[in-house]
């Protein structure tokens, strides 16, 4: 939980999570903080003077039942004109918005060198973290269990991770269940199923049969994508073919030296198969899925409530970086800045082709797709959901899944919005949505149901 809903001191954080230490959990708490002052959940608009004036209304009437015969007898309206007079509501409103001191300027933010990561490795040599005060190492990083551990053991105070990590170290799947967050979605598309150069001849996944395949790592948007494709045509992703885990940069070598077949993979590792000979593109994951979250900027819940202030400008940072790259204008510019060797370590032309989607497929055509990656941080908490009926559907998570309250605690919808409104952009009014994968529709208020509707599954 953030400053954007918390009030009250990172230390007054009882052990639930609840700042004033009188409710059992978040979801209580921020329910009985929109109650305070007799009002529905604020608006982005009216947020922070909600948020004061919740406060306020705590201080003097500290007892649930109180403050709600108080409210009762003279109406929100008169109670906060009354209160106006001996405490500037106004005044502390504009304290609240501008923030607190930063409580820690350098930071480390560890990557993985995938275009993916984008937002946060330009946000280095383009000034976007110096531009918030904050002093930040871009730390490039050889996997993603390196991620997640240095995460995990504070070495790094944030990171790129793939959007379903978040939701794995929050439920402990594969791990100590750890809380964390993912208050902005790093990039959407930007990923494809390329093949080995001898399978030309062999598009029918259905031919497929004792392919080895490659994803960047188990609880990734990758895995679940290239399930979904197999599974849809047939192949079953755990009798028919083997998916193994390989870090992005070292796919290539694997494809060249036929340890595998194929993968599904981030981007540039696609692109710079074509380019090094070795392989051929065969679908983009927006073919399958037109709009998918891949990548993700996350920090764990405790980063997030002791360093308010730095959590929110590092945000911003990113959010920054991404309204700029989400501009076509701009994606030659970010070409050069996160190419060189301490970023991405590619040739600026393989880089150039992702970001303006006019790409050489390595079947002899030139292919213009503008969004074959696109930069839009919102954390739809549909998306949250999605992911964890796949971790369901393949056995990575057993039992009951409250996907919807997982989903609002991982998935920063209500943060970001905020956060994405200062930089410019525009933020959807719901934090969920529908969509289809392969024609297939998706309703986010019925996971159970989508689950048990696959003939293939594990869960």
């Amino acid at each position: 939980m953030s400053m954007f809903r918390n009030p009250f001191s990172p230390s007054r954080l009882n052990r639930s999570g609840c700042a004033c230490g009188q409710h059992a959990s978040l979801e209580e708490h921020n329910r009985f903080a929109a109650e305070a002052v007799d009002t529905p959940a604020a608006s982005s608009d009216d947020q922070i003077s909600q948020i004061v004036q919740s406060a306020v209304m705590r201080a003097l009437f500290p007892h649930d039942e109180s403050r709600r015969l108080f409210l009762k007898t003279v109406g929100a309206s008169t109670a906060l004109a009354a209160i106006s007079q001996f405490f500037p509501l106004a005044t502390a409103s504009d304290v609240f918005a501008q923030g607190g001191p930063l409580e820690k300027k350098d930071l480390k933010v560890g990557f993985i060198p995938i275009t993916c990561a984008t937002p946060i490795i330009m946000a280095h040599p383009m000034g976007f973290y110096e531009k918030q005060g904050l002093n930040v190492e871009v730390v490039k990083t050889a996997g993603w269990a390196v991620i997640r551990d240095k995460t995990i053991n504070k070495e790094y105070d944030a990171a790129h991770m793939l959007s379903p990590m978040p939701l794995a170290l929050t439920v402990g799947a594969g791990s100590n269940p750890i809380p964390y967050t993912m208050p902005a979605v790093e990039n959407i598309n930007g990923q494809a199923i390329t093949l080995a150069v001898k399978h030309k001849d062999k598009r029918d996944p259905k031919s497929w049969k004792g392919f080895k395949f490659a994803v960047p790592f188990d609880y990734s948007m990758h895995n679940y994508l290239l399930r979904y494709y197999l599974a849809e045509h047939g192949i079953d992703p755990d009798a028919d073919v083997q998916i193994r885990s390989v870090p992005p940069p070292e796919m290539v070598a694997n494809l060249r030296a036929d340890n595998i077949d194929g993968f599904l993979a981030p981007d540039p590792v696609n692109q710079r198969a074509v380019y090094d000979g070795v392989g051929f593109i065969h679908i983009l994951s927006k073919e399958i899925w037109d709009g998918h979250p891949c990548c993700a900027f996350a920090a764990s819940r405790e980063f997030v409530t002791t360093m308010p202030n730095t959590y929110k400008a590092l945000l911003k940072s990113i959010i920054e970086a991404t309204a700029f790259a989400q501009k076509h204008e701009n994606r030659k510019q970010i070409a050069e800045a996160i190419a060189p060797a301490n970023y991405l370590n590619q040739p600026v032309t393989v880089v150039e082709q992702v970001l303006t989607g006019t790409f050489a497929d390595g079947l002899g055509a030139i292919r213009k797709v503008p969004d074959r990656i696109a930069f839009d941080p919102f954390p739809w908490e549909s998306f949250a959901v999605w992911i964890l009926t796949q971790m369901k559907r393949w056995g990575q998570i057993k039992g009951d899944v409250d996907y919807a309250s997982i989903a609002r605690q991982v998935f920063l919808a209500t943060e970001t919005s905020a956060v994405m409104k200062e930089a410019g952009l525009t933020p959807p009014a719901s934090s969920t949505k529908g969509f289809s994968v392969m024609g297939k529709p998706f309703d986010p208020s019925k996971p159970a149901e989508y689950v048990a509707s696959f003939a293939i599954r594990r869960g």
